[in-house]
Parts: C-alpha cells; sequence; structure tokens
C-alpha cells in the first residue's frame, strides 16, 4: 500500500551513444535521486548505450529492404500481417509489432533494436547505480498496442530490483470474498506511468517514480516472468492466421483404421452445432444419420453418410460433404475418422 506516487522526468540526457555509460548520465542529469526510486528507462538509451543498432541506406527501397532483414532476424514468429503492419513475436517472446525495431530519434542511417536481454540490462544498470551508493529499482520500458484497444501505452521489457507482480491471490476482499486469479503486473503500470513525464518528442528517455513501496526484491525476478507461455496462450494468432492454420489442419485430416481414436466421450450438442454449421452447405442427396459405434475402435460415437444420387457426381458430392462435416466436427474438438461403408461413408466419432 502505498500513501502516494510521484512520478519526475529526468531532464538533460541528451543524446545517447554505443559504449555510454547510462549510470553516469543519469545520476549527472538527477543528482536528486535518492534510494527507493524506482527508474523508467525507455530501451531505446539502453540498446544505443549497448549498440543493438543496424546500418540501414537512408531511403528508398534498399532502406525497406534492409528494414524487412532486420525485422527477420528479430522475429521468432509472425503472429498476424495487415497490409504494412506485421505483429510478431521476438526471440524475447515479446509480441509487438515490427519487432520493437524503431526508427524514431535515431539517424536516417540506423535502425535501434531492442536490448538483447532487457531483464539483464536492467540488471547491469541497477548494479551500476549500486556502486554509486544509489540503491533504486529499475524498469527498462518500450511501447506496444494492446488486442482490442487503441492507442499505445509502454510496458516493462526488463526490470531488476522490484518485484514485476503484486499477487493478491488467497487474499480477501472487502466483501470476504477470496481472490483467485488477481496478479497486477505492477512494472508495467509503473511503465506506464513513467510515460506520462517521458514523452516521445521530448527527449526524456528516463522517468522515476518516487513513493512506491519496493519489498521482498529478488533481482532474478525480472520482467520476463510476465511473458505468458504459449500452452496459456489463448490468442496465440491473428484472426487471419488461426483461419489459415486451421485450414491447413482440416487438409490433413487422418483417415483409416490406422489412426487411433482417444475414445473419449462425445458431446451430442456439440455434434448438433456442427450438423447445423455445415446445414446450408450440404447437398440435398446427401442423408447423414446417427450409427452405432463399434466396439473395441476406440469411437464412442458415429455417424453414417449415404446419398440419393448413385452418379459418380453424387458420390463426389458426398465425399465433400463428408469432409465439410469432419472439418466441423474438429472445430468442436470431436476427433473424427472416415471410413467406407457399403453404401456410403462411415464416420466415427470421439472426444478429443
Amino acid at each position: 500500500m502505498t500513501d502516494g506516487l510521484e512520478i519526475r522526468p529526468v531532464r538533460g540526457i541528451g543524446d545517447v551513444v554505443a559504449g555510454d555509460d547510462l549510470a553516469d548520465l543519469i545520476t549527472a542529469a538527477a543528482p536528486w535521486l535518492a534510494d527507493g526510486d524506482v527508474l523508467v528507462v525507455t530501451s531505446k538509451i539502453v540498446s544505443k548505450a549497448e549498440g543493438r543498432l543496424v546500418e540501414v541506406p537512408a531511403d528508398g527501397p534498399e532502406r525497406d529492404a534492409a528494414r524487412a532483414a532486420a525485422l527477420e532476424s528479430e522475429t521468432a514468429r509472425v503472429v498476424a500481417r495487415r497490409g504494412p503492419t506485421t505483429i510478431v513475436q521476438t526471440h524475447h517472446g515479446f509480441v509487438m509489432a515490427a519487432a520493437g525495431i524503431d526508427a524514431s530519434n535515431v539517424d536516417k542511417t540506423h535502425l535501434v533494436l531492442l536490448p538483447a536481454d532487457p531483464d539483464a540490462s536492467a540488471r547491469r544498470l541497477r548494479a551500476d547505480l549500486r556502486a554509486r551508493g544509489l540503491d533504486v529499482g529499475v524498469i527498462i520500458s518500450d511501447t506496444m498496442g494492446r488486442a482490442w484497444r487503441n492507442g499505445l501505452t509502454d510496458v516493462a521489457l526488463g526490470a531488476a530490483g522490484i518485484e514485476p507482480v503484486r499477487d493478491h491471490r488467497g487474499e480477501t476482499d472487502p466483501y470476504g470474498n477470496e481472490l483467485e486469479i488477481t496478479q497486477m503486473a505492477v512494472i508495467d503500470e509503473l511503465a506506464g506511468a513513467g510515460e506520462l513525464v517521458k514523452g516521445k518528442v521530448d527527449a526524456v528517455p528516463v522517468a522515476v517514480v518516487r513513493g512506491y513501496p519496493r519489498s521482498g526484491i529478488r533481482d532474478s525476478d525480472g520482467a520476463a516472468v510476465l511473458l505468458r507461455d504459449a500452452a496459456s496462450d489463448m490468442f496465440s494468432l491473428g484472426t487471419t492466421e488461426a483461419v489459415a492454420t486451421g485450414l491447413r489442419t482440416a487438409a490433413q485430416l487422418p483417415d483409416g483404421p490406422r489412426a487411433a481414436l482417444p475414445g473419449l466421450p462425445v458431446d451430442p450438442a456439440a455434434v448438433d452445432r456442427a450438423l447445423t454449421a455445415i446445414a446450408d452447405a450440404v447437398s440435398h442427396s446427401t442423408v447423414i444419420a446417427p450409427a452405432e459405434a463399434i466396439t473395441g475402435s476406440g469411437a464412442t460415437a458415429a455417424l453414417h453418410l449415404s446419398t440419393r444420387d448413385a452418379s459418380p457426381a453424387g458420390f463426389m458430392r458426398l465425399g465433400s460433404d463428408a469432409h465439410r462435416l469432419r472439418v466441423a466436427l474438429v472445430a468442436e474438438g470431436i476427433v473424427t475418422l472416415s471410413l467406407p461403408h457399403e453404401d456410403g461413408i462411415r464416420l466415427d466419432l470421439s472426444g478429443a
């Protein structure tokens, strides 16, 4: 709990070049720094001091090509593309536009990359400041957009000397409810607060937050703990990319008895939703009916598809309709196997 915060800009740092000592620059510009303060440092000056710049042509298609090459080298995977905008996951694990590569506040013949290890950068700066007699927290910040929200805000890429998360789980609210999932990303909140006094065009790359209680400090806990792992990321792709991945998966659905079914129960409501989804696309000659699951096959439900049109074209439509249904079922979390039947196609079903 805090009685209030003071957020102060650090002015007069000037341009930063490779090899500069940030601790010297910051303490010279802010001799009023005190123990307990939290520094919010723009990642760009950290990158400049660490030499994380790429030389590029000043203009023309060669500049665009060099920027594209830099983006590719900083990208672990592409999350989404829309026109000229590319959202990627960097090798650090950050999801952001253009891998955080920046062409602002730098001469036209260079691009600035993110620090190679922002947590390590924060630890080094904190150690350098401690060597000068200052016990402060350090946050390395950068600007990001957010899903479902317009506008940008600063977030923490690296941190040292400050707990990244305020964990309220197990606490009780004023109404007697136990909190189960509330974890506040305080270093992101402080990074956003610092941006209010830094700005983008005012040449103020450092802010100081005074009054935030720092306790239980462990320098091993940096901003990396805020990165959501792939298993818990429900939005790991853009919409278009997720649809494309689904279509590729649909093109590779297994056929025949060589593929095993999990043998889990099938939700009848899910089957109904799949049938409804394809209702307008299925041929009028195709008949879909429930069938008995074969014991020991791994199937817990089955469907039988047949056609009233015994011509070659009718059987082609039956095959297409069977695949439509399989795609709709897998979208509902139902695993299917397509098997030939004496008068059509049998789909064995199992929960995933």
